[in-house]
């Protein structure tokens, strides 16, 4: 445990410096998610629904890290999108978690106690609406237009739907919530609806531009 809390106080204070360098708000933006980690570690993973909101919030933040260390601006609907995406697998990671360690979910991690398959399958509804609301509403928004050319994009909704779909029949069926990333690299059809994605986007900008 010595040996742990060191290596790690090692990497944040290498972190700390590499985003000094890096200057503008990523130290800002470092110590945010620094923060977030150590809140989340001490509490708020104990604290049902919270936890997730938390998990989802640190994706996002991850994301502004990024783009602030590069300097390119990044759309509010992106980040909207980012986080409810984030969520969406989050939630779909402790359904996984309650199906798989069934009665001794609670056991394993204290806020699995508080969850119910009910309660988690209902915001995961939720939150799937959301996200495809959001994304559609983003590739209408005139900052996206502008920079597309076009209305083009909304052509994609119905991909990301099917994506969103797909990993749901994964989650119920095939119970790969756990790992997003095993889903993606596993299952054909969703790595397919990645490339459909990044083919149809590069069609509509290149030939709006």
């Amino acid at each position: 445990m010595g040996l742990a809390l060191t290596v790690s106080a090692a990497l944040v204070i290498f972190a700390v410096a590499v985003s000094v360098v890096l200057g503008g708000w990523f130290p800002a933006v470092l110590i945010t998610y620094v923060t977030l980690v150590v809140l989340y570690s001490a509490v708020l993973k104990r604290a049902v629904f919270l936890d997730v909101l938390v998990v989802a919030a640190g994706f996002v933040l991850r994301v502004v890290g990024g783009a602030v260390a590069i300097d390119v601006p990044v759309s509010r609907w992106i980040l909207l999108v980012a986080y409810l995406l984030a969520l969406y697998l989050a939630l779909g990671k402790r359904r996984t978690e309650l199906v798989v360690l069934g009665k001794e979910a609670g056991n394993h991690r204290v806020v699995l106690g508080h969850y119910t398959l009910p309660m988690v399958d209902s915001a995961i509804s939720v939150v799937l609406g959301a996200t495809v609301l959001a994304y559609a509403l983003y590739t209408v928004a005139p900052d996206t237009v502008a920079k597309v050319g076009s209305e083009g994009l909304m052509a994609t909704v119905p991909i990301v739907l099917y994506g969103l779909f797909r990993y749901l029949y994964l989650l119920h069926r095939h119970e790969l919530g756990g790992s997003p990333t095993k889903a993606l690299l596993t299952d054909r059809p969703l790595l397919a609806c990645v490339v459909v994605w990044l083919a149809v986007a590069a069609v509509v900008i290149n030939s709006a531009n």
